[in-house]
């Protein structure tokens, strides 16, 4: 079966969250690696529009390492509500797709 690289959004409040947060999915395999860009949110929770400081993390993982995202975030996440929004990767180079393909399957 073909692998299927994953793009997977989630955000954090910090960046030291964040940094904890992928460093522990890496060493788990879970992702192949994660990237950190601070940015703002703007959302309506419990009926109050909220802004705050985040910081956007990307995940790049295989599709089969799904399941145990999920179940990382679930485990992992501070949030109670996590964003977790994957997005098949049609097209890379295929080094960097091999490469991510490899630190997961470990």
């Amino acid at each position: 079966m073909a692998s299927t690289p994953l793009v997977v959004l989630t955000t954090l409040a910090t960046e030291a969250d964040a940094r904890a947060f992928v460093t522990a999915l890496v060493e788990a395999r879970v992702v192949a690696c994660g990237t950190l860009v601070p940015g703002r949110s703007i959302y309506r929770w419990a009926g109050e529009l909220t802004e705050e400081a985040e910081v956007v993390v990307l995940l790049k993982t295989d599709e089969a390492k799904w399941d145990a995202l999920c179940a990382a975030v679930r485990e992992r996440h501070p949030y109670q509500v996590p964003e977790l929004l994957a997005l098949p990767v049609e097209r890379g180079l295929d080094r960097y797709l091999s490469w991510l393909t490899g630190e997961v399957a470990g």
